[in-house]
């Protein structure tokens, strides 16, 4: 894929951006080491200071920064805003507890000393996604700066100028050059990348095919991964659910980013007995969503980010109908006005009849496109939750406190959100299990997953 701004409302090639050579690659890795190894020299207070400065400018330039996502990958502007106002939020949020997350931790032994030093890495790759093109970015970078490594982005090749400006927010706030490049590179670079030895660990969100790549060669090479896949999250609706409450955060669950978020609402898996009046609900509110130009701002749904996307999308649907499933609402791009069909929109789409056995019940929609599922009781809803290759995260609705406490044990997940939508929060660790990935980001697990926990024992 070419490294291009191509604005997904229009299709118009806007800017494109000459990869980088190998000798630049090399250049930009030794500035990197040699501002490690001043880095690593830095006080917490120092980079708090920068940091919290970076969180400062991301507030004051939040419309353009919002615009640029936009332009790029056809996210509503209100949600682009609010995008940049959470990566300053995580920002800040590591400028005032990395040092505490990070002290030194004393253990009672035999020995007159023992603790525990945390120590910074070195040089850590983040591979980055283009749905989240800012958030993704500083929720890696806020604790690897804060924990005295540096990092290098290789950012999804249809974002480059939010790549870009991520790397001029970190110079302007008065860290170091160095500390933080984007490297504007294909994927077929990484692995060159990796290999060098001055790379000491990576971390990617993405496809899974992507991330077992990366995995794969990081495994070879006994470097460190921490890796978030792509999800099937299930909503999970019992018959003491709070009915409204719950229709109306499916709704936002499923069609946050136009639908693009491995954490969104994809499989709704309601209990019988209220399946009707919800499937009504929902269907109602679909249709009332307004599709549109992402950079209006009463627009609720922009295009998906690319062609290719859209091309996927499509052929999921059909390849649902062929399999049994009936279409609830939506599934054809001709429903939507004629100036939408000549970008990367598709219309908010239920699907419902979905045979459990179905192949279609197993993978992810990317994109606008709900699985509505019925199930007799609360043990069928858990069964169905865990039928899938993917346990990123899961929302349940009950004011049942019983089924509150087995749905918490029973879900094979990386997180569960009871009467409330799936969402990444600074202060609590976030990832997945099974073929969602491993390892976690945020909170003070987050950033521990980087550094050298070292036991000292003193004699």
């Amino acid at each position: 894929m070419a490294i291009a701004t191509i604005n997904p409302t229009t299709g118009e090639l806007i800017q494109t951006f000459e990869p980088l050579s190998l000798e630049a690659i090399a250049q930009r890795l030794t500035l990197a080491q040699t501002a490690f190894e001043q880095h690593r020299q830095t006080s917490f207070a120092q980079r708090a200071a920068w940091m919290g400065t970076v969180a400062d400018l991301l507030i004051a330039c939040k419309e353009a920064h919002a615009k640029t996502m936009t332009l790029e990958m056809g996210k509503p502007i209100g949600a682009a805003i609010a995008e940049v106002e959470k990566s300053s939020m995580v920002c800040r949020f590591y400028a005032e507890h990395a040092a505490r997350f990070l002290a030194d931790t004393p253990i009672a032994t035999e020995a007159s000393q023992s603790w525990v030093k945390y120590q910074p890495l070195g040089i850590i790759l983040a591979v980055m996604p283009w749905n989240f093109p800012f958030w993704q970015v500083f929720r890696f970078a806020a604790p690897a700066l804060m924990a005295g490594n540096v990092g290098i982005l290789k950012h999804a090749s249809n974002v480059p100028q939010s790549a870009l400006a991520i790397e001029q927010v970190f110079l302007e706030a008065g860290f170091p050059p160095g500390v933080f490049q984007t490297l504007l590179v294909g994927a077929d670079q990484v692995g060159a990348i990796v290999a060098d030895e001055r790379v000491k660990a990576a971390t990617l969100t993405g496809s899974e095919p992507a991330g077992a790549s990366l995995a794969s060669t990081c495994g070879k090479l006994l470097k460190k991964t921490v890796l978030e896949l792509g999800g099937s999250d299930p909503f999970v609706v019992m018959a003491s659910a709070d009915l409204e409450a719950a229709v109306s955060t499916a709704v936002t669950a499923r069609m946050i980013n136009n639908g693009q978020s491995c954490i969104a609402a994809k499989r709704f898996i309601v209990q019988d007995a209220i399946a009707t009046p919800f499937l009504e609900k929902l269907a109602d509110q679909y249709r009332a969503l307004k599709v549109g130009d992402p950079m209006n701002p009463d627009t609720q749904i922009g295009p998906l980010a690319t062609p290719t996307i859209l091309t996927e999308i499509e052929t999921q649907v059909a390849a649902a109908v062929q399999q049994g499933c009936n279409i609830l609402v939506g599934g054809d791009r001709t429903l939507l006005p004629p100036e939408l069909q000549q970008g990367n929109f598709y219309p908010p789409t239920i699907l419902v009849d979905i045979p459990v056995d179905a192949a279609i019940a197993q993978e992810e929609f990317f994109g606008p496109v709900a699985m509505v599922f019925r199930v007799p009781d609360l043990e069928a809803a858990i069964q169905l939750a865990n039928a899938t290759p993917f346990g990123l995260g899961a929302s349940a609705w009950t004011q049942d406190d019983r089924e509150r406490d087995r749905l918490i044990a029973g879900i094979e997940s990386g997180c569960v959100f009871i009467n409330s939508m799936v969402k990444s929060d600074p202060r609590l660790p976030f990832g997945g299990i099974k073929r969602s990935g491993y390892g976690r980001e945020l909170g003070s697990q987050g950033i521990q997953e980087f550094v050298n926990i070292k036991s000292v024992w003193v004699a």
